[in-house]
């Protein structure tokens, strides 16, 4: 099978390491010491920091949802190599932003992202396209730490980019098309200091993963339980701590005749929080024949959730499927994901 050089393709190489970066200097108190010799997988991180919700609206076909906590450390990914930012003095908060479909009340990864302005009194306070981010109590979504001018109230503008992935089944025809909506923010630095905090000093660095938070404003980003994925599951998999699951569908309402699809929905152990902005390639066999040897494309589906498929020109119901990464989920981490799901395994269903 040939790897393709995703980073080229994608220009997500460039791009991940000046947005949001700048003179650190120093390093919060609520940031205690990172875990000397982390394993190569998930892991407890050193700690966990409570969520404010800042607000949510509905922009186009998306519903948005801000959180906010305490500034903090995470890494960026370009290829397989990551690199920690840490938090400035000048930074207040960390701003998340979730996006989902308000109709499923699925989150929506989207690999062109969303841009954040926050303003007071009609001048503009701060601004950066917050990064791709994956959360062991936060799930998927856009983060970045962000700098405001004390107590008071601001505006906060979100642009949704349009999604370039495939959308099947209901999803089909929608979200195509970029929106934008803004929140009314009333920040107080004592609501701030008074989120939760919690060290877990006997268990960080051991193998596992804390609880994803619950709230009732925003929905949870997690992959289908892969015994409940559309089709035939063919299996699952680990590889660098990932969890790729393989079904076959064939029939959907997206297919025609004599086709089928191969779905692969990749995701981490523990919480089943979806792994996006990945390059995978794909081959399939039925009856000693390859019908199928090339890249599997992003895609969105009510019940696959976000994956990555093909469609293949057969209507065989008993395929050998190989699968290689070829580059690493390209979102950011929290602490506890920085590293895993960095290799590039290959796999055989």
């Amino acid at each position: 099978m040939n790897r393709r050089r995703f980073l080229a393709s994608t220009g997500l190489a460039g791009a991940s390491l000046v947005a949001g970066c700048g003179s650190f200097q120093s390093q919060s108190t609520r940031s205690p010491p990172l875990v000397e010799n982390r394993p190569d997988a998930t892991y407890r991180p050193t700690h966990v920091e409570g969520m404010g919700m800042a607000g949510m609206a509905q922009a186009g076909d998306y519903m948005v949802g801000l959180g906010y906590s305490f500034p903090h450390r995470f890494w960026t990914v370009t290829g397989t190599d990551t690199e920690r930012v840490d938090i400035r003095d000048t930074d207040s908060i960390h701003l998340m932003a979730t996006v989902w479909d308000p109709e499923t009340e699925m989150v929506l990864p989207i690999s062109a992202g969303v841009a954040i302005t926050i303003e007071q009194d009609g001048e503009t306070v701060d601004e950066k396209s917050p990064w791709p981010m994956i959360s062991q109590s936060m799930g998927f979504h856009y983060g970045d730490n962000y700098e405001l001018d004390g107590d008071g109230l601001y505006t906060v503008r979100v642009r949704v980019n349009a999604v370039s992935d495939r959308r099947l089944g209901a999803f089909a025809g929608r979200f195509g098309d970029a929106a934008e909506t803004s929140v009314e923010f009333d920040f107080a630095q004592s609501a701030l200091d008074e989120l939760s905090y919690e060290e877990f000093s006997e268990t960080q660095g051991e193998r596992g993963a804390v609880d994803l938070m619950e709230m009732s404003m925003r929905p949870v980003s997690q992959t289908p339980v892969a015994d409940e994925l559309p089709g035939t599951l063919l299996g699952t998999k680990k590889g660098s701590d990932g969890v790729y699951a393989a079904t076959w569908l064939s029939e959907a309402d997206f297919l025609a005749d004599g086709e089928s699809y191969l779905a692969v929905s990749v995701r981490t152990p523990y919480n089943r929080v979806p792994l996006p902005m990945m390059s995978l390639d794909g081959t399939v066999e039925t009856g000693g024949e390859t019908v199928f040897d090339d890249a599997l494309g992003a895609a969105l589906h009510p019940d696959l959730g976000y994956h990555y498929g093909a469609v293949v020109e057969t209507s065989e119901s008993d395929p050998s499927v190989g699968v290689d990464v070829v580059a690493p989920s390209q979102t950011s981490r929290h602490e506890g994901y920085e590293t895993a799901f960095l290799a590039t395994p290959s796999f055989s269903f």
